[in-house]
């Protein structure tokens, strides 16, 4: 698995990258074709596997982007905290929890009715 970190900044009109530890950089004219390239040599360096990304504003103008080549774990790693959670639910006994949490939902869901209250919306 290959990770790569890259800043990004937005100066007249124009988006460019340099890799955090590395020498890779590019730059494009928007910053959903810069994402794309970097991607495409990030996926050239680390050779083969799943690729999943990850960008994220710091200001308008400079950004964070994050390229993953060869972990396995497929799109599940987009998302911050959803990608934690992926990981022990594929090792198993992680699949508990969250029916677990889908149950408490439901109890909230019948405790707050109409009927409790008394009164209903429609009478």
């Amino acid at each position: 698995m290959a990770v790569f970190t890259f800043v990004c900044r937005h100066e007249d009109g124009t988006w460019s990258a340099k890799q955090q530890s590395g020498d890779l950089e590019g730059s494009a004219d928007s910053a959903f074709e810069l994402q794309r390239h970097l991607s495409k040599l990030a996926f050239s360096s680390a050779g083969s596997g799943g690729i999943s990304s990850s960008f994220s504003y710091i200001t308008p103008s400079a950004a964070v982007f994050q390229v993953i080549v060869g972990g396995g774990g497929g799109g599940s790693f987009i998302g911050g905290g959803g990608g934690a959670g992926a990981v022990p639910a594929a090792a198993g006994g992680g699949a508990a929890p969250a029916v677990e949490e889908k149950k408490e939902e439901e109890k909230k869901e019948e405790e707050e009715s109409d009927d409790d209250m008394g009164f209903s919306l429609f009478d």
